[in-house]
């Protein structure tokens, strides 16, 4: 789960304060939830320095060969850093921190996939999200497709596969709102799979997933 590139003023949209500001230091989630990043991260290693080909909202071709170090964004559940570049380091007075190279998100949990689903009543499995494009960059509400295959939990089992929608949510939003994080697992994030391949994430539940329509996407 990625929570956006920076926006004006030295963070994501969906990461700045009405009326101005950040929201470093405020509480996202009630899960001890921790998103980080580390070029030196067991299996999932990356370049030590950064490596922009362009410059846009969260990289400048100026910063190119700046050491990238591990830096927590996401600590226990609360926001504690936002990607910078030395120019929006500069305007806002936060510590430079280029974004890295890999994810990983570690939730405190240890059940598996199957033992999430086995203590599931009755919900959906998502195994892939697609085509995730901004709706509103003042919360960070994204809209896409499920892909890969749905499938109908009931009474902790999977009991068949369900057609494909159209959600809109806001990843911060989720955050919020995620009752259970578990074990941490390398994974492949499908819509950055050509060059974003160094990931790690635990299955995540949450309830009331805004799904907004049915998709015929296959």
């Amino acid at each position: 789960m990625v929570l956006g590139g920076p926006g004006r003023g030295g963070g994501p949209y969906g990461l700045l304060k009405p009326g101005g500001g950040t929201r470093l230091g405020e509480q996202l989630s009630p899960l001890p939830l921790t998103l980080r990043s580390d070029p030196n991260e067991p299996g999932l290693e990356s370049s030590p320095f950064v490596i922009a080909h362009s410059s846009g909202d969260d990289s400048s071709v100026f910063d190119n060969g700046l050491p990238v170090g591990p830096v927590d964004w996401v600590k226990a559940g609360a926001l504690a850093h936002l990607i910078t570049t030395r120019h929006t380091a500069g305007l806002t007075g936060l510590p430079v921190a280029p974004g890295a190279g890999n994810l990983i998100l570690d939730g405190g949990g240890e059940r598996s996939l199957e033992e999430m689903v086995a203590s599931t009543e009755r919900g959906l499995l998502l195994t892939c999200l697609w085509y995730i494009r901004e709706v509103d960059p003042a919360t960070l509400l994204l809209t896409g497709l499920t892909r890969d295959g749905v499938y109908l939990v009931e009474n902790g089992e999977v009991v068949g596969e369900v057609n494909n929608f159209r959600f809109n949510e806001s990843p911060v939003d989720l955050l919020s709102r995620a009752s259970e994080a578990g074990r941490t697992e390398k994974t492949l994030p499908r819509e950055w799979s050509d060059w974003f391949t160094r990931a790690a994430m635990p299955a995540l539940r949450v309830p009331d997933f805004n799904m907004s329509s049915v998709s015929k996407g296959v």
